[in-house]
């Protein structure tokens, strides 16, 4: 029995998120069931985090255990003539056995996409949230800072958080300029359900002038998901990258 460690990038406009619900149409269930065409296997394949509907990912990976003597090369090219076209396999290779995706990553990055041109980018509306006004984004930039290091961030997590701690680590966080547009990313050792989504709402407040980024780390002390903004919305977000000790 191999252990396979697979990297996938999808589009996830028109799937209910990246795990297996009861009501179907998500990643899951649709790489499980094009598994199961290919080797007649019933696999479980498990996921280095788990995306919200409506969410993207460049770099998602998982695992999955396969007794198939399909070799390890060949499962990419073979998934990926089965798999409809917004869900793509970038690599596969074999790992250890006791690898796990979601316990065994150091690093996570995720990319929030905005735009601030008064009019969106036909080509970049599934991927990029549209802001027709322009934002302060120096103080964005101050403000994320206040929260790169070692904190509870109760107050940037949905009241719906079922974790025992929300004490989390974020590495570093940027966020890029080009022609309007931004990107902010933002990378951790983990994240809490919907965290990048409120910390992204809570910095466009700062962008509108309507908190400050003083105001940031305030809202982060005061650990009370009513104190930050809302949650951004979720098509300007992607799972950019999961990192493995080697």
């Amino acid at each position: 029995m191999r252990n396979l460690r697979v990297v996938v990038s999808y589009d996830g406009t028109r799937y209910y998120g990246f795990q297996t619900q009861p009501g179907g149409n998500t990643i899951q269930d649709v790489i499980q069931d094009t598994i199961k065409k290919l080797s007649g296997e019933e696999v479980h394949i498990i996921g280095s985090g788990r995306t919200d509907a409506g969410v993207h990912a460049r770099g998602q990976v998982f695992n999955f255990h396969t007794a198939a003597a399909i070799p390890v090369e060949r499962w990419a090219i073979a998934l990926n003539t089965r798999l409809p076209t917004d869900i793509v396999i970038r690599s596969v290779d074999e790992v250890e056995p006791e690898f796990h995706s979601s316990y065994s990553a150091k690093r996570k990055t995720y990319r929030y996409s905005i735009d601030m041109n008064k009019f969106p980018d036909v080509f970049e509306r599934r991927y990029r949230f549209h802001h027709p006004t322009p934002l302060c984004v120096d103080g964005m930039r101050k403000g994320l800072a206040a929260l790169v290091g070692t904190h509870d961030f109760s107050s940037f997590t949905s009241r719906r958080s079922t974790k025992t701690t929300h004490i989390r680590t974020v590495f570093e966080a940027r966020i890029d300029e080009q022609d309007g547009k931004l990107d902010l990313f933002i990378s951790g050792g983990g994240f809490l359900y919907n965290m990048v989504r409120v910390i992204t709402g809570t910095l466009l407040l700062v962008g509108e002038g309507k908190l400050t980024a003083d105001d940031v780390s305030v809202i982060l002390e005061a650990r009370d998901r009513s104190a930050a903004g809302p949650t951004a919305m979720a098509h300007g977000l992607n799972l950019w990258e999961v990192e493995y000790l080697e």
